[in-house]
């Protein structure tokens, strides 16, 4: 039996998959790509980063899960960063969280702050996950371009 699962029907394609497989037409068809794509490493990874890496696997300390919010060291860095930066005061107690990357994050908070029902405005273009989790927290998702000039303003005033 074949069942589709309602979260997962409401999405729209994954642009990186649609591009992929662009890509790999006209590779079979002999054309000549280079692939700007994803951001993916071309090249090994630096051996310093490697043997640091080997480093911290092999510390007994590092073989349990990390507290939920991320380490705390990490936090108060990233709350430092961002003084430096930006001239934005967090507090890394309850105002930083690090994740595995932008997706998760992205994602968590589309599911802790959507209901269904909401209505989202993201831009157009943006990353996939910009609509995508506020899609499967059952939210509507409306696109507004997001252009350098006043028109992003105006769409968001329609959009409202």
């Amino acid at each position: 039996m074949s069942e589709e699962f309602h979260r997962i029907r409401r999405l729209p394609p994954y642009v990186f998959a649609e591009v992929n497989t662009a890509k790999a037409r006209a590779r079979t068809a002999g054309e000549d790509i280079i692939d700007l794509g994803m951001g993916n490493p071309d090249s090994a990874t630096p051996p310093h980063i490697v043997a640091k890496l080997v480093e911290a696997v092999q510390d007994p300390r590092t073989h349990r899960y990390s507290v939920s919010k991320g380490i705390p060291g990490l936090r108060r860095a990233l709350a430092a960063y961002y003084r430096r930066r930006f001239d934005v005061s967090l507090d890394p107690e309850t105002e930083v969280i690090a994740t595995l990357g932008s997706k998760e994050g992205l994602a968590n908070l589309a599911s802790a702050i959507t209901s269904p029902g909401d209505t989202i405005l993201a831009p157009n273009p943006s990353y996939p996950i910009h609509q995508f989790g506020f899609i499967i927290a059952g939210a509507a998702v409306r696109s507004v371009p997001a252009a350098p000039d006043e028109e992003m303003l105006r769409a968001l005033d329609r959009a409202v």
